[in-house]
């Protein structure tokens, strides 16, 4: 390993620890505290606790000295909270050890509750143990930790920082929990299926690839959870959920993450328009249970959850916005011509007549739907995995919901006919041997599956981190991953 060049406050540091350790007080070897209370607790309900005995412990923030008594500041787990040291209480030598201890160690205290003359809330420590010994120094205080990519990578470090970082992931719990709970209540059971597939489907995606060892096989991680889902629908089990990491071989951007977290679920007898019930539903007790009104603000935009949601079918939302109705263009050239009137720039593996009405949502109509919308009846040539549309078999039972122009989630009518199954299968097998690397292959085991008989169905998938990042008002979604993706530093 190259040898790491160390900063002067870190050397001094490293000194101190070896002091300690030469006197046989090695914070290191301890391995256990008792801690009793946190701080929120003490400071929320101080008429319980004044003058009470507690225990804290959590990492020292802040110091002043001030000859025979000082004060610090201890982060915990919910905030922080002052304490008063006095050389009396603690005694000649281990007031002499809290004066060296710096600015970052972790500390346990055991003391009373009071309150100070200027009224803030302080443990009085009667005793304090040098818990671990903090080697690297925390970012200057008045600055902070503001360079995003630092942030990023030092996720532990921007936790320490930045409370407002620790309250979204906070929040990102709460709101899983939330939807756990929620479907729970709903008769859905949570399940979890394979993340290393022999056939990663369910998704137009380039799926990461590795090798197992063990069988001697190249494997791919999953892209979707949607064929094993439907494998279970077969099964009996009637309403499936499975909160789980997708992995997806794409771009870095504001809104997207190779590795990202994907909620699926699928029920029995229903269909696109019961998932579209339980979508509104969700959201909007999301909204008042996380956020605590159904009128949530992102970017300073008011974002309204608990009027009912929009729903357009795509050629309605496109006519809307250029005039055209595909509707009445029923070739793949005409479509192709209407594209390159306008000049858009088409993807030469994707010139179905489908492809360019998604072309034309996706160019004029996705940015501009900002209140939750339902974009309903999607072309079939883009919807391999779903039923078609009773009396129009160009389109397909599918929706996506959108807020704040973009897509929050991806529904269908699924499609349960194993015949009309496999022929999508063969188109997009052709599609994959054209070049598209985004394209499904057929799926033998899933086929089988389909001919013992899957029910009508409904299912959906949501992005959980986008999800997050519109209730917390997140910019990217690295600020709403703990450990995004990131290149490895040379």
């Amino acid at each position: 390993m190259p040898e790491v060049s160390l900063s002067e406050q870190a050397l001094i540091r490293r000194e101190k620890l070896a002091a300690l350790q030469q006197q046989g007080k090695d914070p290191f070897q301890i391995v256990r505290y008792e801690q009793t209370h946190h701080s929120a607790e003490i400071k929320d309900h101080f008429d319980a606790y004044d003058g009470k005995d507690v225990s804290i412990a959590g990492r020292m923030m802040f110091k002043r000295i001030m000859g025979k008594a000082s004060f610090c500041n201890v982060q915990d787990r919910d905030g922080s909270i002052q304490v008063y040291v006095a050389r009396d209480d603690l005694g000649e030598e281990s007031y002499a050890e809290f004066k060296r201890m710096d600015i970052g160690d972790i500390i346990g205290i055991a003391g009373f509750v009071f309150k100070t003359k200027t009224g803030e809330i302080t443990v009085h420590a009667k005793s304090l143990t040098l818990l671990s010994k903090s080697l690297e120094p925390l970012p200057e205080k008045f600055h902070g930790l503001t360079d995003t990519d630092i942030r990023y990578r030092q996720r532990y470090t921007d936790l320490i920082m930045n409370p407002e970082v620790k309250q979204t992931f906070l929040c990102r719990s709460r709101i899983i929990q939330e939807i756990r709970n929620y479907l729970t209540n709903l008769d859905f059971v949570e399940v979890e299926t394979p993340m290393l597939v022999s056939n990663a489907g369910g998704a137009a995606a380039r799926p990461f690839k590795t090798h197992f060892n063990a069988l001697d096989e190249d494997v791919k991680l999953r892209i979707s959870l949607e064929l094993y889902l439907k494998r279970l629908i077969v099964g009996g089990l009637e309403r499936v959920f499975e909160i789980g990491r997708v992995f997806r071989n794409e771009g870095v951007d504001t809104r997207h993450n190779p590795e990202f977290t994907l909620m699926e679920l699928y029920q029995a007898y229903t269909d696109y328009r019961g998932m579209m019930e339980l979508t509104e539903n969700l959201f909007r007790h999301l909204a008042k249970t996380v956020c605590g009104t159904e009128k949530i603000t992102y970017g300073g935009k008011e974002i309204d959850l608990g009027a009912p949601f929009v729903r357009l079918t795509m050629t309605e939302a496109i006519r809307r916005e250029t005039g055209i109705d595909f509707d009445t263009v029923k070739t793949a050239e005409e479509a192709l011509a209407l594209a390159k009137e306008r000049n858009l720039e088409i993807d030469p593996k994707k010139t179905t007549r489908g492809d360019m009405i998604n072309l034309f949502f996706e160019t004029y109509c996705e940015e501009k739907l900002i209140q939750p919308t339902f974009i309903m009846d999607h072309p079939v040539e883009i919807s391999p995995l779903t039923k078609r549309k009773p009396g129009s078999p160009d389109k397909v039972e599918r929706f996506e919901l959108f807020i704040n122009g973009w897509e929050m989630c991806n529904a269908y009518s699924e499609l349960n006919d194993p015949i009309d199954q496999r022929e999508r299968f063969a188109a997009q097998d052709a599609l994959a041997a054209a070049g598209d690397e985004e394209a499904n292959h057929t799926d033998e085991d899933f086929l089988h599956a389909m001919e013992i008989g899957m029910p009508p169905t409904g299912g959906i998938g949501y992005g959980i981190d986008r999800l997050v990042m519109l209730l917390t008002d997140s910019a990217a979604i690295r600020d709403v991953l703990l450990f995004p993706t990131m290149k490895t530093l040379e």
